[in-house]
Protein backbone atom coordinates (compact mmCIF):
# COMPACT_ATOMS: atom_id res chain seq x y z
CA UNK A 1 0.00 0.00 0.00
CA UNK A 2 1.08 3.47 -0.22
CA UNK A 3 2.29 6.19 2.40
CA UNK A 4 0.53 9.65 2.30
CA UNK A 5 2.13 12.57 4.69
CA UNK A 6 -1.10 14.95 4.78
CA UNK A 7 0.10 18.64 6.45
CA UNK A 8 -3.13 19.96 8.81
CA UNK A 9 -4.12 16.15 9.03
CA UNK A 10 -5.69 16.69 12.50
CA UNK A 11 -8.48 18.58 11.37
CA UNK A 12 -11.51 18.97 8.69
CA UNK A 13 -10.48 17.90 4.94
CA UNK A 14 -7.37 16.33 6.17
CA UNK A 15 -8.35 14.59 8.98
CA UNK A 16 -11.05 12.92 6.80
CA UNK A 17 -8.57 11.92 4.31
CA UNK A 18 -5.96 10.62 6.60
CA UNK A 19 -8.22 8.17 8.65
CA UNK A 20 -10.16 6.93 4.85
CA UNK A 21 -6.81 6.13 3.90
CA UNK A 22 -5.48 4.50 7.21
CA UNK A 23 -8.73 2.31 7.36
CA UNK A 24 -7.70 1.09 3.38
CA UNK A 25 -4.11 0.16 4.60
CA UNK A 26 -2.20 2.94 4.11
CA UNK A 27 0.51 4.21 5.73
CA UNK A 28 -0.45 7.83 6.88
CA UNK A 29 1.81 10.97 8.78
CA UNK A 30 -0.31 13.82 9.87
CA UNK A 31 1.62 17.05 10.76
CA UNK A 32 -0.76 19.26 13.26
CA UNK A 33 0.28 21.90 15.75
CA UNK A 34 -2.29 19.93 18.46
CA UNK A 35 -1.15 17.18 20.75
CA UNK A 36 -4.55 16.73 21.66
CA UNK A 37 -5.66 16.72 18.02
CA UNK A 38 -2.88 14.20 17.40
CA UNK A 39 -4.05 12.25 19.79
CA UNK A 40 -7.49 12.12 19.15
CA UNK A 41 -6.64 11.15 15.17
CA UNK A 42 -3.93 7.78 16.28
CA UNK A 43 -7.20 6.78 18.65
CA UNK A 44 -9.60 6.82 15.87
CA UNK A 45 -6.89 5.28 13.48
CA UNK A 46 -6.65 2.47 16.52
CA UNK A 47 -6.09 -1.31 14.95
CA UNK A 48 -4.28 0.26 12.40
CA UNK A 49 -0.67 -2.01 13.33
CA UNK A 50 1.63 1.34 12.76
CA UNK A 51 0.31 2.82 9.88
CA UNK A 52 -1.08 6.29 11.97
CA UNK A 53 1.49 8.51 12.79
CA UNK A 54 1.39 12.17 14.24
CA UNK A 55 4.25 14.72 13.78
CA UNK A 56 3.56 17.59 16.07
CA UNK A 57 4.67 20.90 14.67
CA UNK A 58 3.89 24.87 14.39
CA UNK A 59 3.42 24.96 10.42
CA UNK A 60 3.70 28.69 10.59
CA UNK A 61 7.42 28.65 11.38
CA UNK A 62 10.09 27.92 8.59
CA UNK A 63 12.36 26.21 11.16
CA UNK A 64 9.32 23.82 12.09
CA UNK A 65 9.00 22.73 8.20
CA UNK A 66 12.60 22.13 7.83
CA UNK A 67 12.26 19.51 10.81
CA UNK A 68 9.29 18.20 9.64
CA UNK A 69 11.12 17.48 6.03
CA UNK A 70 14.25 16.08 8.39
CA UNK A 71 11.92 13.70 10.33
CA UNK A 72 9.36 12.68 7.41
CA UNK A 73 12.47 11.94 5.26
CA UNK A 74 14.43 9.68 7.40
CA UNK A 75 10.96 7.70 8.74
CA UNK A 76 9.39 7.03 5.34
CA UNK A 77 12.19 6.56 2.40
CA UNK A 78 9.24 6.03 -0.18
CA UNK A 79 6.36 9.04 0.31
CA UNK A 80 3.52 8.27 -2.22
CA UNK A 81 1.38 11.46 -1.89
CA UNK A 82 1.95 14.52 -0.28
CA UNK A 83 -1.10 16.24 0.71
CA UNK A 84 -1.26 19.73 1.52
CA UNK A 85 -4.29 21.16 3.36
CA UNK A 86 -2.88 23.11 6.39
CA UNK A 87 -4.65 26.78 6.29
CA UNK A 88 -5.44 29.12 9.68
CA UNK A 89 -7.45 32.11 9.48
CA UNK A 90 -6.98 35.13 11.14
CA UNK A 91 -9.10 37.72 11.55
CA UNK A 92 -6.31 40.04 13.27
CA UNK A 93 -2.92 40.24 11.64
CA UNK A 94 -0.13 38.20 13.03
CA UNK A 95 3.80 38.10 12.58
CA UNK A 96 5.48 34.91 13.66
CA UNK A 97 8.54 34.89 15.43
CA UNK A 98 10.57 34.49 12.38
CA UNK A 99 9.17 37.23 10.93
CA UNK A 100 6.50 36.22 8.55
CA UNK A 101 2.93 36.91 8.29
CA UNK A 102 1.12 34.14 9.59
CA UNK A 103 -1.25 33.32 6.96
CA UNK A 104 1.54 33.68 4.26
CA UNK A 105 3.84 31.60 6.39
CA UNK A 106 1.27 29.14 6.95
CA UNK A 107 -0.71 28.82 3.61
CA UNK A 108 2.33 29.83 1.22
CA UNK A 109 5.82 29.26 2.44
CA UNK A 110 4.91 26.34 4.07
CA UNK A 111 3.74 24.34 1.58
CA UNK A 112 6.22 25.56 -0.85
CA UNK A 113 9.04 24.05 2.00
CA UNK A 114 6.94 21.02 2.10
CA UNK A 115 6.66 20.64 -1.28
CA UNK A 116 10.31 20.70 -2.53
CA UNK A 117 12.14 19.50 1.01
CA UNK A 118 9.98 15.93 -0.19
CA UNK A 119 11.05 15.88 -3.62
CA UNK A 120 13.74 12.84 -2.85
CA UNK A 121 11.19 10.59 -1.38
CA UNK A 122 8.63 11.65 -3.54
CA UNK A 123 10.55 10.66 -6.61
CA UNK A 124 11.10 7.07 -5.47
CA UNK A 125 7.45 6.43 -5.67
CA UNK A 126 5.71 4.56 -8.77
CA UNK A 127 3.26 7.66 -9.14
CA UNK A 128 3.95 10.06 -6.47
CA UNK A 129 1.75 13.02 -6.49
CA UNK A 130 1.54 16.37 -4.46
CA UNK A 131 -1.89 17.46 -3.99
CA UNK A 132 -2.03 21.44 -2.87
CA UNK A 133 -5.50 22.26 -1.62
CA UNK A 134 -6.08 25.71 -1.83
CA UNK A 135 -8.07 28.03 -4.49
CA UNK A 136 -7.20 27.43 -8.02
CA UNK A 137 -7.91 29.71 -11.06
CA UNK A 138 -9.30 32.72 -9.01
CA UNK A 139 -6.88 35.01 -10.85
CA UNK A 140 -3.82 36.74 -9.59
CA UNK A 141 -5.56 40.19 -8.79
CA UNK A 142 -5.44 39.31 -5.27
CA UNK A 143 -1.63 39.36 -5.39
CA UNK A 144 -0.16 42.21 -3.70
CA UNK A 145 3.61 41.92 -4.98
CA UNK A 146 4.50 45.12 -3.60
CA UNK A 147 3.05 44.11 0.12
CA UNK A 148 2.44 39.77 0.23
CA UNK A 149 2.76 40.91 4.43
CA UNK A 150 -0.11 42.84 4.09
CA UNK A 151 1.25 45.58 6.31
CA UNK A 152 -0.84 47.47 5.02
CA UNK A 153 -4.72 47.33 4.88
CA UNK A 154 -4.88 44.05 6.45
CA UNK A 155 -8.03 41.67 6.29
CA UNK A 156 -8.47 37.85 6.70
CA UNK A 157 -10.48 37.68 3.39
CA UNK A 158 -7.71 39.31 2.16
CA UNK A 159 -4.97 37.11 3.36
CA UNK A 160 -6.97 33.90 2.15
CA UNK A 161 -8.10 34.85 -1.03
CA UNK A 162 -4.43 35.95 -1.63
CA UNK A 163 -3.50 32.11 -1.00
CA UNK A 164 -5.18 31.05 -3.52
CA UNK A 165 -3.12 32.54 -6.71
CA UNK A 166 0.11 32.21 -4.23
CA UNK A 167 -0.40 28.13 -4.81
CA UNK A 168 -1.18 28.59 -8.30
CA UNK A 169 2.28 30.04 -8.94
CA UNK A 170 3.44 27.69 -6.68
CA UNK A 171 2.43 24.90 -8.77
CA UNK A 172 3.79 26.37 -11.61
CA UNK A 173 6.75 27.17 -10.75
CA UNK A 174 7.18 23.61 -9.23
CA UNK A 175 5.65 21.52 -12.08
CA UNK A 176 8.31 23.73 -14.09
CA UNK A 177 11.27 22.55 -12.04
CA UNK A 178 10.36 19.03 -11.47
CA UNK A 179 7.75 18.07 -14.43
CA UNK A 180 10.29 16.01 -16.37
CA UNK A 181 10.39 13.52 -13.24
CA UNK A 182 7.60 11.41 -11.98
CA UNK A 183 6.15 13.87 -9.35
CA UNK A 184 2.69 15.17 -10.66
CA UNK A 185 1.02 18.63 -8.62
CA UNK A 186 -2.23 19.05 -8.50
CA UNK A 187 -4.30 21.83 -7.00
CA UNK A 188 -7.91 21.10 -6.00
CA UNK A 189 -10.30 23.47 -4.48
CA UNK A 190 -12.84 20.73 -2.93
CA UNK A 191 -15.78 23.78 -2.81
CA UNK A 192 -17.24 25.23 0.34
CA UNK A 193 -17.01 22.19 2.73
CA UNK A 194 -18.63 22.01 6.12
CA UNK A 195 -15.31 21.39 7.75
CA UNK A 196 -13.17 22.41 11.07
CA UNK A 197 -12.78 25.77 9.88
CA UNK A 198 -9.31 26.52 12.07
CA UNK A 199 -9.18 29.66 12.83
CA UNK A 200 -9.70 32.99 15.20
CA UNK A 201 -12.17 34.96 14.38
CA UNK A 202 -13.96 38.17 14.84
CA UNK A 203 -17.67 38.18 15.72
CA UNK A 204 -18.80 39.60 11.72
CA UNK A 205 -16.43 36.83 10.59
CA UNK A 206 -17.64 33.81 13.23
CA UNK A 207 -21.38 34.42 12.21
CA UNK A 208 -20.46 33.80 8.63
CA UNK A 209 -18.30 31.25 9.53
CA UNK A 210 -21.23 29.50 11.33
CA UNK A 211 -23.45 29.62 8.30
CA UNK A 212 -20.74 28.25 6.03
CA UNK A 213 -21.01 25.26 8.55
CA UNK A 214 -24.42 24.82 8.07
CA UNK A 215 -24.66 24.91 4.10
CA UNK A 216 -21.03 23.68 3.13
CA UNK A 217 -20.96 20.04 2.08
CA UNK A 218 -20.48 16.98 4.00
CA UNK A 219 -16.59 16.52 4.58
CA UNK A 220 -16.84 13.07 2.63
CA UNK A 221 -17.50 14.61 -0.23
CA UNK A 222 -14.59 17.45 -0.48
CA UNK A 223 -12.44 14.12 0.33
CA UNK A 224 -13.52 11.81 -2.76
CA UNK A 225 -11.78 14.03 -5.59
CA UNK A 226 -8.56 14.40 -3.21
CA UNK A 227 -8.23 10.67 -3.32
CA UNK A 228 -9.19 10.36 -6.76
CA UNK A 229 -6.16 12.20 -7.87
CA UNK A 230 -3.94 9.78 -5.68
CA UNK A 231 -5.46 7.20 -6.62
CA UNK A 232 -4.71 8.25 -10.00
CA UNK A 233 -2.64 10.83 -10.58
CA UNK A 234 -3.42 12.97 -13.95
CA UNK A 235 -0.48 12.86 -17.04
CA UNK A 236 0.88 16.10 -17.04
CA UNK A 237 2.71 17.41 -14.61
CA UNK A 238 0.41 20.04 -13.37
CA UNK A 239 -3.30 19.83 -13.12
CA UNK A 240 -6.34 21.92 -11.38
CA UNK A 241 -9.82 20.93 -10.22
CA UNK A 242 -12.88 23.13 -8.82
CA UNK A 243 -15.42 20.77 -7.31
CA UNK A 244 -14.14 17.56 -9.24
CA UNK A 245 -14.14 19.35 -12.56
CA UNK A 246 -11.07 19.90 -14.18
CA UNK A 247 -9.97 23.57 -14.79
CA UNK A 248 -6.81 24.56 -17.66
CA UNK A 249 -3.92 25.53 -16.40
CA UNK A 250 -2.54 27.39 -19.35
CA UNK A 251 -4.76 31.05 -18.66
CA UNK A 252 -3.64 34.38 -16.99
CA UNK A 253 -3.87 31.89 -13.30
CA UNK A 254 -1.38 30.22 -14.15
CA UNK A 255 1.11 32.53 -15.57
CA UNK A 256 4.59 31.37 -16.07
CA UNK A 257 7.03 34.65 -15.68
CA UNK A 258 4.32 35.26 -12.20
CA UNK A 259 5.48 31.91 -11.18
CA UNK A 260 9.55 32.30 -12.05
CA UNK A 261 9.09 35.65 -10.40
CA UNK A 262 7.26 34.65 -7.22
CA UNK A 263 9.61 31.38 -7.02
CA UNK A 264 13.05 34.06 -6.89
CA UNK A 265 10.85 35.99 -4.69
CA UNK A 266 10.34 33.33 -2.20
CA UNK A 267 14.17 32.21 -2.17
CA UNK A 268 15.48 35.56 -1.50
CA UNK A 269 13.03 35.59 1.55
CA UNK A 270 14.12 32.36 2.55
CA UNK A 271 18.04 33.29 2.03
CA UNK A 272 17.70 36.64 4.02
CA UNK A 273 15.93 34.62 6.90
CA UNK A 274 18.61 31.89 7.06
CA UNK A 275 21.25 34.53 7.07
CA UNK A 276 19.34 36.11 10.26
CA UNK A 277 17.16 38.87 8.30
CA UNK A 278 13.20 39.13 8.95
CA UNK A 279 10.59 37.86 6.32
CA UNK A 280 7.05 39.47 4.93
Amino acid sequence: MRTLVISGGTDGIGRALALASVRRGDTVAVIGRSEDRGRAFLRDAAGASGRAHFVRADLSLLSENERVVEEVTARFPVVDALVLCARHYRSARAVTAEGFEANYALFYLSRFLLGHGLVGPLEKAGAPVVVNVAGPGAGLSALRWDDLGLERGYHGAVALAQGGPLNDLLGVAFAAEHGTGPIRYVLVHPGTTATGFSGEYDAETAALIARMRRSGKPVAEAVAPIAAVIDAPPREPLSAFVEGARIPVDGASFDRAAAARLQDLTRRQLRLRASGGHGA
